[in-house]
Parts: structure tokens; C-alpha cells; sequence
């Protein structure tokens, strides 16, 4: 099965930047869209960023100038780069794909998630 493997959360100080990384592995085809989704505690998952196979890129209005998603589609790899981090941006980053597997089937997968904390 294909499976996402994420990375590069940790703790920043508030302005400071983190590069988020999610690899997809497996019997994959093709990947439509990938995206960044978080959740806070006591709140809702919701959508950061999303980019499609053509680069068409998606972004909260929260995140805008701040963050950039892109994608190394040879790679099967989604990046979220985060700079002028708030203490409103800390939440549990989680990566989602969904597309079509080798033995033409479509799939939604989400990686495990990755702590990002942007205290002082």
C-alpha cells in the first residue's frame, strides 16, 4: 500500500522558519493532489496548503505570504516551507495524497504527522 512518511517539525522560536518534508512510497502511478493539513488541540483539522500535478497551488488564508508548498513529483515528495511562524501555527502537521495506484486504484493516504511548536 502506499504510505507517507513525514518530517522536519520540531520547535522554533516565533518569526523563525521550519521546512516540512512528506515522501510517498509504494506501488504509486501517479499523484493527483498532495496537501498540509493541522489540527490544535480542542480544534478541527484544517487544509494549510494543497498543490496539484499541474502546481496549481491552494493556501489558507492564515498561511498566505508566509507559507510555500511545492512538489517533486519524480520524487513523489510534498514540502511546506514556513517562515514567519506564529504562536497560532503550532498544531500537529499532518500530510495527505490521493491518486492512483500501479494497479490503477485510487487512494487517499495521510502520514503519521509531525509536532510543530512555535513558542518563545
Amino acid at each position: 500500500q502506499v504510505q507517507l512518511v513525514e518530517s522536519g517539525g520540531g520547535l522554533v522560536q516565533p518569526g523563525g522558519s521550519l521546512r516540512l518534508s512528506c515522501a510517498a512510497s509504494g506501488s504509486i502511478l501517479g499523484i493527483y493532489t498532495m496537501g498540509w493539513y493541522r489540527q490544535a488541540p480542542g480544534k478541527q483539522r484544517e487544509l494549510v496548503a494543497a498543490i496539484t500535478s499541474g502546481d496549481s497551488t491552494n493556501y489558507a488564508d492564515s498561511v498566505k505570504g508566509r507559507f510555500t508548498i511545492s512538489r517533486d513529483n519524480a520524487k513523489n515528495t510534498v514540502y511546506l516551507q514556513m517562515n514567519s511562524l506564529k504562536p497560532e501555527d503550532t498544531a500537529v502537521y499532518y500530510c495527505n495524497a490521493h491518486g492512483v495506484t500501479s494497479g490503477h486504484r485510487y487512494f487517499e493516504v495521510w502520514g503519521q504527522g509531525t509536532l510543530v511548536t512555535a513558542s518563545s
